[in-house]
């Protein structure tokens, strides 16, 4: 299975966008494919559905997005189709909130989702979602940095993925915070300053 695909946006449609990885195009399913701009690098955290007719890569921004995703799989009456819309438009703790306080009002508002379908999330979601509690690292680190944007956000996320933990990476933060660069530019930056420290 492809955990993730670190890429350039080569195009990007309603449904999908190709993410070019040395060479090869990956066509994958997003939630919200108008957030990737073209030409851009970026890390898609993946899952590979597949079923007799069907061989499709999904990918999101974050692992909470497609941990979500793949829990509302194993809902009756949700499938890929149906995952990818709730998640499109809400965030994950707001879907995990409303399962857990039986709110089906929240619930039916997403494209696909009617009284049954909200019900059935319900019976076999709540308490189950626990992972949801806990903010990812990279996630932690994304709200100290909202005033510098998505390029250091996408550079800490990417560091992550290489396996440096919470601990490593904020050392290196306040040297990061000082300058502008493209996320390309922050990663080598902070992996120059990890293997030196």
């Amino acid at each position: 299975m492809i955990e993730n695909i670190l890429g350039n946006v080569d195009y990007i449609t309603a449904e999908y966008v190709v993410i070019n990885n040395n060479g090869i195009g990956y066509k994958v399913i997003c939630p919200n494919p108008f957030i990737y701009k073209v030409n851009e690098q970026k890390i898609v955290y993946t899952y590979q559905y597949v079923r007799e007719d069907i061989l499709a890569l999904y990918g999101f921004g974050n692992r909470k997005e497609r941990d979500l995703f793949l829990k509302l799989l194993n809902v009756s009456g949700i499938g890929p189709k149906g995952a990818l819309a709730i998640v499109a438009f809400g965030q994950p703790e707001q879907v995990v909130n409303a399962i857990e306080q039986e709110d089906e009002k929240f619930l039916t508002k997403f494209p696909g989702v009617g009284k049954k379908t909200a019900r059935q999330m319900i019976l076999d979601l709540k308490g189950k979602l626990s992972i949801f509690a806990d903010v990812e690292i990279t996630e932690g680190l994304f709200a100290e940095t909202e005033a510098i944007g998505d390029e250091l956000d996408e550079a800490l996320e990417a560091l992550a993925v290489l396996g440096y933990g919470r601990k490593e990476i904020q050392k290196v933060l306040p040297e990061l915070k000082k300058e502008k660069m493209t996320a390309n530019d922050y990663v080598k930056t902070a992996l120059k300053k990890l293997m030196n420290s």
